[in-house]
């Protein structure tokens, strides 16, 4: 690292390894690489840490400003906040009963869907028209549809169920998860399960049918507003702490989701890792081999991360940046893969998190609603935080905290309008759609610009060209939500392969090449 930390890497016999990035991925990755014995230091480039996980307050209420909720049917989040310390504080949601705001009403949202497609006509009769649901029906008179390497689940869907079924659940579930357009979203990348199913059956109710038979039929978080939780797709369940449920399918944590980066941050900090904020990276280099003085590392090339006050010198690095930034550190290193990710394009999206006096409020059930884009509402989904999560009730238990979220692919105009006027466009979807005409005692807006990248037909075929280019850079690894998917879990897996990566190349290298390896000082 620098010429001091260079000196301590040769006295401890420990790789240094810098981790570019302090979101969920990059702070998992440090604390990974921590376990297998890596010296780390962690420079993020803004003044916080946990990127799109942030933890405040309203009025006094405490609440998720950021992703709110964990796929808990995959292991890697779950597990990483058990190991940070805080089991006891995951919680299962008190409600799961979300609703579709259709046509001008609340309609419970169907049972028996894989990501918004059904099995077959009844299972979204209440949502869908007669039309709509005879023509789901027709999926089992037409001739198999080949897919292919890839294909859009929306214009596949519509294929097969008709349109109606697209536009009314699985637009505003793919929505919620990816803030893109279902008609373009890779089913591959979005939906593995399913897609691998339509390759093996004739029909998409057959193939639903096998994924809920083989336990894999879990929806995104219903009235996530949009925040990108669960997007990385259902897996087996792990073992949960007792904390939660047997069998929970999503999970929060008191105090927030965004604790989840600070407690990682902690366990950092406490392993001896070191964590920068307001450090840009401006450059990566390669320098030569240090000659016979560098001990394990003689022969190999090493990395320098070069910020605005400081070269970092170190054995390995992990790129846990947005696509963006990521590409132009890559640029001179692996020009391939920083093209490929210079393509990827990202949505923006704005959280309003509104709290009302209870008294002043009608009956809300539920956890909150999804919204078409096709009837023209400007919000996507709204969360009845203060109904769905008992730490915030608990926090606050005089006050009603609800969240909208508005923006999609295409519309950074809606994002950036003025906070009152998102404030306002909220009230009025909101009134329409559950009678509320109060006014909040309090608002907050949270812009995340830039922040959910878009996974179209091919996204999993450019991640391999990606990998594939920079396997040739010894001693870097990427991880993050522009790879395999933008849940939580998702990420987390993503840092921990990084940091797999890192630890076998580098970190066994040195322990196998290092004489007093495994001696007792």
């Amino acid at each position: 690292m620098s010429p001091t930390n260079a000196n301590a890497r040769q006295a401890t016999g420990r790789p240094e390894v810098v981790v570019v990035g302090g979101g969920i991925s990059g702070l998992a990755a440090a604390h990974r690489l921590l376990t297998a014995g890596a010296r780390v230091t962690l420079l993020e480039s803004g003044g916080r840490l946990g990127g799109k996980l942030l933890a405040g307050e309203i009025a006094g209420a405490p609440v998720d400003l950021g992703a709110e909720s964990l796929l808990a049917r995959r292991p890697e989040a779950v597990a990483l906040a058990v190991r940070v310390g805080l089991a006891d504080r995951l919680q299962a949601p008190a409600t799961a009963s979300a609703s579709v705001w259709s046509r001008g009403a609340l309609v419970p949202m169907p049972k028996g869907h894989v990501m918004g497609v059904p099995a077959d006509g009844r299972a979204v009769a209440d949502l869908l028209s007669a039309e709509g649901v005879a023509r789901v029906g027709r999926d089992r008179e037409l001739p198999r549809t080949e897919v292919g390497d890839d294909v859009a689940i929306g214009a596949y869907v519509a294929e097969r169920m008709g349109h109606e079924v697209v536009d009314r659940l699985v637009e505003p579930l793919l929505g919620g998860v990816y803030a893109g357009d279902a008609y373009t979203i890779s089913m591959k990348a979005a939906v593995p399960k399913l897609f691998d199913a339509v390759r093996e059956h004739a029909t998409l109710g057959d193939a639903v049918r096998a994924v809920q038979r083989a336990g894999a039929a879990t929806p995104p978080d219903a009235a996530g507003g949009g925040t990108g939780i669960a997007a990385s797709g259902p897996a087996d369940a792990p073992d949960v702490p007792g904390s939660l449920p047997p069998g929970a399918v999503f999970a929060g944590i008191r105090g927030g989701v965004g604790t989840l980066p600070l407690a990682v941050a902690d366990a950092v900090r406490a392993a001896g890792g070191e964590i920068l904020t307001r450090t840009p990276v401006t450059a990566l280099r390669r320098t030569a081999p240090a000659g016979a003085d560098a001990g394990a590392d003689q022969g190999r090339d090493r990395w320098q991360v070069v910020t605005p006050d400081r070269t970092f010198t170190a054995d390995a690095v992990v790129l846990a940046t947005p696509a963006g930034p990521t590409a132009r550190l890559l640029a001179d290193h692996a020009p391939a893969a920083a093209a490929e990710l210079d393509a990827v394009e990202y949505a923006s999206m704005a959280l309003i998190t509104l709290a009302f006096r209870r008294t002043d409020l009608p009956e809300l059930t539920g956890s909150g609603f999804l919204v078409p884009p096709v009837d023209g509402h400007t919000i996507k989904a709204s969360t009845f935080a203060g109904q769905k999560w008992r730490w915030v009730t608990d926090g606050a238990p005089d006050l009603f905290v609800l969240r909208t979220s508005v923006g999609r692919y295409g519309e950074e105009d809606q994002v950036h309008r003025d906070d009152a006027d998102l404030v306002d466009v909220s009230l009025k979807d909101l009134g329409a759609a559950v009678g509320l005409a109060a006014r909040p005692v309090a608002s907050s807006v949270t812009r995340w610009t830039g922040g959910l990248p878009q996974y179209p037909v091919g996204h999993l075929a450019r991640v391999e060209r990606v990998r594939a280019a920079v396997a040739g850079l010894p001693g870097l690894a990427l991880a993050g939500a522009a790879y395999e998917g933008v849940g939580i879990p998702a990420c987390v897996a993503s840092a921990e392969r990084a940091a797999d990566e890192i630890a076998e190349e580098i970190i066994a290298t040195s322990k196998t090449t290092d004489p007093g390896a495994g001696h007792c000082p």
